[in-house]
């Protein structure tokens, strides 16, 4: 189950489920489409990878008895911060930010 993360790990920014501005990696790590473009360039800092749109969870249940839906499967209040400091960041997205993510 896809973990949706409260914040974005890098500027603590407030990434409610339903927010289009939330980025994460195949790791779930989850950042701010801000964050990811200008500060992080599309390199993960935990794992070097790329960052999608975090998908939406539906606010309900859509089919009955199928238990799925934000009621039944709410998300994280658990705010994560990346370990990693700005200049540790800011070298691995030198070294890959001009790499396609599928070169990673």
């Amino acid at each position: 189950m896809l973990e949706l993360r409260p914040n974005c790990e890098w500027c603590d920014r407030d990434l409610p489920p339903g927010s289009s501005e939330a980025r994460i990696c195949s790791y779930e790590c989850t950042y701010c489409a801000e964050c990811v473009s200008t500060v992080l360039y599309d390199v993960c800092p935990t794992c070097g990878g790329n960052f999608s749109a975090r998908p939406i969870r539906p606010s309900r249940e859509w089919r009955a008895g199928s238990c799925l839906g934000l009621e039944h499967d709410p998300a994280s209040s658990r705010r994560t911060h990346s370990k990693w400091t700005a200049d540790q960041a800011a070298e691995l997205a030198r070294r890959l930010r001009d790499v396609a993510p599928e070169g990673r």
